[in-house]
């Protein structure tokens, strides 16, 4: 891990290096580990993370708020209702005022050039906890999973089924940095970034098809057909991505060893089929529940407390 002073976020997964990735990926099992354990390891005694959310959340918010108790730190929740972000404070001044008083920071939000934005004039690490553009930290969790029940991604196969979303986008720059092969399984019209989708070169492909797509992959993701703030389209959205479900049929033409996963929360009937993602090849709850360990290792590794 380094040991530069120099003061770095974590806006997509391009803003580290694959070997530094990597590294945080073998340190989250460790973290993980340690905590099964009940070792007391308390490298952020006394630092505080501000948790500002725009968008609502589950995991987001339990997994980061636990791993700073876990941590011996403490996280601040702050939503739009109880700030003067939402009553049109400027992110800049925002920004500056809030890393005058915590440690760290993490945003979850709409628009990814607001965190941008906001980034520019924090002195202290920011966190992308989800951007209708990229959401990173869910695919330090992936990547651990993954790791964890079938060893090393690289050079494997994974197959994303649905839009070309922020989560698509995540996969797309992971398949760069940990070196597997990404088919995208997407309808015309819902194509992920372009720009995101060049950078990857010839690691990533579209296959219209999902049952084409799907053969012989080693992993197997998908995500809900209508994410927050799309709800007045979901009738056409449904429409459009009929017969892009993860069913049993699906997952017969990947591998044998594939694994299913879903970043949460799912529509069983919409984008994945309840005998799939309650199947023996779903891992999505020690997915979702590597959100606590692969944050902490994110966390530790932002606040230079890593160990040599």
């Amino acid at each position: 891990m380094t040991t530069e002073n120099k003061l770095r976020h974590f806006l997509t997964l391009m803003d580290f290096s694959s070997d530094e990735l990597k590294k945080m990926t073998d340190r989250s099992i460790v973290l993980k580990q340690m905590q099964k354990n009940g070792d007391i390891y308390e490298p952020l005694k006394n630092r505080m993370l501000g948790m500002i959310f725009e968008k609502s959340s589950t995991r987001t918010r339990v997994s980061f708020e636990t791993g700073m108790l876990q941590f011996g730190g403490g996280a601040l929740f702050l939503s739009p209702r109880d700030t003067q972000l939402g009553r049109g404070e400027a992110i800049e001044d925002s920004a500056r005022v809030l890393s005058k008083m915590v440690d760290i920071i993490m945003i979850r939000t709409f628009e990814h050039e607001k965190l941008e934005t906001f980034t520019q004039y924090s002195s202290v690490p920011v966190i992308n906890a989800l951007t209708d553009m990229y959401h990173p930290c869910q695919l330090l969790a992936d990547m651990q999973c993954y790791q964890e029940h079938r060893g090393s991604i690289e050079g494997k196969t994974v197959t994303w089924v649905g839009d070309g979303n922020n989560m698509c986008h995540s996969y797309i720059n992971a398949a760069h940095q940990w070196g597997f092969k990404l088919n995208i399984a997407c309808p015309k019209g819902y194509d992920p970034d372009q720009a995101i989708f060049a950078d990857a070169g010839d690691q990533v492909e579209i296959i219209r098809d999902p049952m084409t797509a799907s053969t012989g992959s080693d992993l197997v993701v998908t995500d809900v057909w209508t994410s927050m703030g799309q709800e007045e389209e979901q009738a056409r959205r449904e429409a459009a991505f009929k017969g892009y479900i993860v069913d049993n049929k699906l997952m017969v033409q990947a591998d044998n060893d594939a694994l299913f996963m879903h970043c949460l929360p799912a529509h069983r009937g919409e984008e994945v089929t309840a005998s799939v993602i309650d199947g023996k090849q779903s891992v999505v709850w020690d997915e979702a529940g590597n959100r606590l360990h692969a944050q902490k290792a994110l966390l530790e590794f932002l606040m230079k407390k890593t160990p040599e």
